[in-house]
């Protein structure tokens, strides 16, 4: 995964590539983490690396993209109202026990996959209906997909930059490192 968002073509292009980009980023900071690592909580607020992957997670499948496209095979459960109050909240306990930074990274690698198919084969003017959530107008019924797509490569550009932050609060690594050892560089580049 290139630390520079790849070219793009046209709009459908542009809008997945981009939203795709973050939430890659955000799988490139949980590299190399060991369980306490991607639990810690290394600055003043109450974010974890593993929260932040399931926050993620969470707005972008649970949230947005849900309205749009439900993924392939889903069997319309949804996660226990905990989990999604603990992940939407950036709350500790939105990692669950069986978290690992290699189960989340795939995670959010599959959902970067996900997004890039959806955005790139939907009409930026179709409508998605506006989640039922305290914080979405209440007298709004759906956006157009354009806004949803922007919105994406807002939120996950703020958490990819939440990210780096606290990965560096951990142990020195920059996106820029994490992102070639993600791609299997054995070292990250000089300079």
């Amino acid at each position: 995964m290139p630390f520079l968002t790849p070219n793009v073509t046209d709009e459908r292009d542009a809008l997945a590539t981009f939203a795709a980009q973050q939430v890659r980023q955000v799988a490139a900071a949980l590299h190399g983490l060991d369980p306490a690592q991607l639990r810690a909580v290394p600055s003043a607020s109450a974010l974890s690396l593993g929260a932040l992957a399931r926050h993620v997670l969470a707005v972008c499948e649970d949230g947005l993209l849900e309205g749009l496209a439900p993924p392939e095979g889903s069997t319309g459960s949804v996660p226990s109202a905990e989990d999604r109050y603990a992940a939407g909240a950036l709350l500790p306990e939105a990692v669950r026990p069986g978290d690992t930074a290699e189960s989340l990274a795939e995670a959010l690698y599959a959902l970067a996959e996900r997004i890039e198919t959806v955005l790139r084969t939907a009409d930026p003017e179709a409508r998605v209906p506006v989640p039922d959530a305290p914080w979405f107008p209440e007298d709004l019924e759906s956006w157009p997909l354009r806004w949803v797509a922007l919105h994406l490569v807002e939120e996950c550009a703020r958490h990819a930059g939440h990210a780096d932050i606290i990965r560096e609060s951990l142990d020195g690594r920059t996106a820029y490192e994490l992102n070639a050892l993600a791609d299997g560089a054995r070292r990250p580049p000089r300079g």
